[in-house]
């Protein structure tokens, strides 16, 4: 196999547990967004604008939904003969085999796929967070610095600190420091979960970790303590663009508003670094004469009769006549009738809402599970 310079694994395999219904059937990273994307797209996008040919998928909880998306990777131009996607499950050898215990352990267990390119870097990305990012830049400080290890950080509030791995460098960035989730945070610089290993090293501590039966597995609780205590050369990376991780109902739900503001750097629609997916082929949306749009994304097979505003309408959702919408996220496939009022929910895909129905308070966020047909949530008087 042709060697790579640099090889990128995605971790998603997470249950995403606290997005509730929205994991139910799928894997946090396979859930939709943005009308017409899932979260992994993201990532998988930034590896693609960043001329990243060679990734590696890591699944384990309920894949199929993600598997069946990504596929052989064309929309990503991850489609190749040398490199291109792979979906790497939990699977068995001849000593046996096991879940993926941590993060580590993950990337450990397929250190045969790394071995097949013997690359001279890896990238190590989550599949559950949305930001654009053009990784070579990253690279460049990586190699610039002589690291054996790259983070890339973002600021946070020091009131949130406590949430993620933190870091202390010196002036030239070099991690002194490094504390996973503490409850004292010295610095507001938190790991994004992205960091460029120099493969070799990587190597190295993953399989002394393994050999460890007293370790989580984990890169921010092991890996990254171990090697900063060994004296390796860690430095932080500095990204200042836009980046969620939408782990929660509400950061999910404050993500998807944020792509309906014009001034958020979050927006789609940016011709230089284009958010790729796999699409099926629909008639355009159909917005009547009666039809009122304001500030929201509609998405194709459509059909709107109603009121729209500060909504994301996935693909194939019908609107009635006297209904509105507003700051919600309506998923593909939903039918929503006539003279029916939804604010500030989130309708799961294959919801059928009936007419004279009243969804959501416009203060907590609804969330609806999918497949039903909904006619008591509350009644329009």
């Amino acid at each position: 196999m042709a060697k790579k310079n640099i090889v990128a694994m995605i971790l998603a395999g997470g249950q995403g547990s606290r997005l509730g219904l929205m994991t139910k059937k799928m894997a946090k990273p396979a859930v939709p967004f943005g009308g017409k994307y899932r979260i992994i797209d993201f990532a998988l996008s930034n590896c693609s604008n960043s001329g990243i040919d060679t990734v590696g998928i890591l699944t384990q909880y309920k894949p199929q939904v993600l598997n069946s998306h990504i596929g052989i990777g064309t929309p990503w131009d991850l489609d190749r003969v040398h490199g291109g996607v792979a979906m790497l499950p939990p699977y068995m050898t001849e000593a046996g085999g096991d879940w993926y215990k941590g993060t580590a352990n993950a990337v450990y267990q397929n250190m045969s796929f790394l071995d097949e390119y013997n690359p001279d870097y890896v990238l190590m990305l989550s599949g559950d967070h949305i930001y654009k990012m053009d990784y070579r830049v990253m690279l460049r400080e990586h190699k610039k610095n002589k690291a054996d290890a790259t983070i890339a950080v973002i600021d946070v509030p020091l009131e949130e600190a406590s949430r993620f791995g933190i870091m202390s460098t010196d002036e030239n960035m070099q991690i002194t420091e490094f504390e996973e989730k503490p409850k004292q945070p010295k610095s507001t610089l938190a790991s994004m979960g992205i960091y460029i290993f120099s493969y070799p090293k990587l190597r190295q501590y993953l399989i002394e970790d393994a050999q460890n039966h007293e370790s989580s597995n984990d890169f921010g609780k092991n890996i990254i303590p171990n090697m900063l205590k060994n004296g390796e050369r860690l430095f932080a990376y500095r990204f200042e663009g836009y980046w969620k991780d939408v782990g929660t109902i509400e950061s999910y739900w404050e993500t998807s508003m944020d792509l309906l503001d014009p001034d958020n750097d979050a927006k789609l629609y940016d011709d230089s670094w284009k958010i790729f997916t796999d699409t099926a082929s629909r008639p355009a949306q159909h917005i009547s004469a009666g039809a009122v749009l304001e500030n929201s994304i509609i998405s194709e097979g459509c059909i709107v009769d109603g009121t729209v505003i500060n909504s994301i309408i996935f693909p194939d959702v019908t609107i009635g006549k006297n209904t509105r919408i507003e700051n919600s996220i309506i998923m593909s496939g939903c039918k929503i009738c006539n003279n029916v009022i939804v604010s500030k929910s989130i309708l799961l895909e294959n919801i059928t809402v009936m007419d004279h129905t009243v969804i959501g308070n416009g203060k907590d966020i609804a969330l609806i599970d999918g497949g039903r047909v909904i006619e008591t949530q509350g009644r329009m008087d």
